[in-house]
């Protein structure tokens, strides 16, 4: 099966020679790091490539003749995180469904750093797969500008909150943090904190909270109090997080976390202190994962569509869906926390 591509046309040598005003054997000594060129010939060489998103083929230097992406069966994936168990659901999803189709995946992980992103891509685009897919729709301008120079189908997952480059699969965040709050709101909490972890990285977390403070706002109500830690989201980051909220702003009686992860260490800091869970403390996740659903007390949490979202992106890419957005929404997991 072929994946269908986008009008787009693929940036060649001879376009990056023609920006630079040189020869495209100059481009390619340039690029291949090997022969001989002034410093000047590779200073503009280089910063053509970047302005037109140019990568070089790396398959043309390994292979007899030159490879394009209509032919390929590649399709290169780069998520944030292996450890937090969103991700891994979304690449069941995604791979299982690229597998059936013929296709073959190349998994990087960026650990939320967009820098560590543009690499990957850079190194994935190398490779002249037949499609990319990514998490998240911001990417640094270098990133954007290669993609869309690819010519490749781009595939953005689990956030539907603005423009995606191609298609883009998941749910809104937004939504989710909204909703969240006017739960907590209706069961009648009024002191609701929030846990959670760096915002500047994971701007999915951020966009929830953004949500979930506008439905505050509406109610006339405002965070009561915030910990924020600056790793990543687990477990025992949860717990340490809840504890020091605790212990600074006692009268808190609800908490929404980040992320199921940090919840279910807020929720063992509560077995830990002794705080019955909801009549002291109410505790509200996101994601509803299996783990968090298995809790001597289920979690309140909203349930996100993970293996669907995989499934999606991969029949999309298949069918040569049109661009757009496919938005496979959310629901509530009422659980025993809140």
């Amino acid at each position: 099966m072929t994946i269908h591509q986008t009008p787009s046309r693929l940036v060649t040598i001879a376009d990056v020679a023609r920006e630079a005003g040189v020869g495209e054997s100059t481009v390619s000594r340039v690029l291949r790091g090997q022969g001989s060129f002034s410093k000047r010939a590779g200073e503009r060489v280089l910063e053509a490539a970047d302005r037109l998103g140019y990568v070089p083929n790396r398959l043309a230097g390994s292979l007899a003749g030159n490879a394009d992406s209509a032919g390929s069966q590649l399709v290169g994936v780069v998520i944030p995180s292996l450890t937090n168990i969103v991700f891994p659901d979304l690449l069941r999803g995604l791979t299982g469904a690229l597998d059936g189709a013929g296709f073959q995946s190349v998994v990087g992980v960026s650990d939320y750093d967009p820098d560590r992103e543009e690499a990957l891509v850079a190194g994935l685009l190398s490779w002249r797969p037949a499609a990319l897919v990514l998490t998240g729709l911001e990417h640094t301008e270098l990133t954007v500008t290669r993609l869309r120079a690819a010519g490749i189908r781009i595939v953005e997952m689990i956030d539907t909150d603005g423009p995606g480059l191609d298609i883009a699969v998941g749910f809104s965040n937004r939504a989710v943090g909204h909703a969240s709050a006017r739960h907590l709101i209706g069961r009648g909490y009024r002191r609701i904190a929030y846990v959670g972890h760096d915002l500047g990285r994971d701007l999915r977390a951020a966009k929830r909270l953004a949500g979930f403070e506008a439905a505050l706002a509406e109610s006339g109500l405002a965070l009561h109090a915030r910990e924020l830690v600056g790793d990543r989201s687990s477990a025992a980051s949860g717990r340490a997080a809840l504890e020091a909220l605790m212990a600074r702003v006692p009268d808190t009686d609800a908490v929404y976390f980040s992320n199921d992860d940090m919840a279910l260490g807020g929720y063992f800091a509560c077995l830990g202190r002794g705080w019955a869970v909801p009549e002291r403390l109410a505790l509200f996740g996101c994601h509803a994962l299996d783990i968090t659903e298995a809790m001597p007390q289920p979690l309140s949490t909203m349930r996100t569509p993970r293996l669907a979202i995989g499934r999606a992106a991969a029949e999309a890419l298949s069918a040569g869906s049109p661009p757009g957005t496919i938005d496979l929404g959310f629901e509530l997991s009422e659980g025993a926390t809140a």
